[in-house]
């Protein structure tokens, strides 16, 4: 099942799938490792819900709803995050 990376919960992980995004926005988020196939993980949102921190490749990056709902992603089930590690 591939939902947007806006739909994944705090605290759940997700394989990127797909960017459906052009132009500088989109080679800003391949260059900060975006990439179809990365493991990202949904850490927290802010208080009024706008902008939600993700984990990606060790770094923290925090993306805007709008840019966040034009990612795709495979949610993780818990037991199969360790595998993808």
């Amino acid at each position: 099942m591939i939902i947007n990376l806006s739909q994944l919960a705090p605290g759940n992980k997700g394989r990127v799938d797909n960017l459906l995004l052009c132009g500088r926005i989109r080679n800003r988020l391949l260059d900060l490792g975006f990439t179809p196939g990365t493991l990202v993980e949904t850490v927290r949102k802010s208080p009024l819900g706008d902008p939600v921190a993700y984990q990606v490749r060790g770094t923290l990056i925090a993306l805007r709803c709008e840019e966040s709902a034009r990612i795709t992603v495979e949610p993780l089930q818990r037991r199969s995050w360790d595998e993808c590690l």
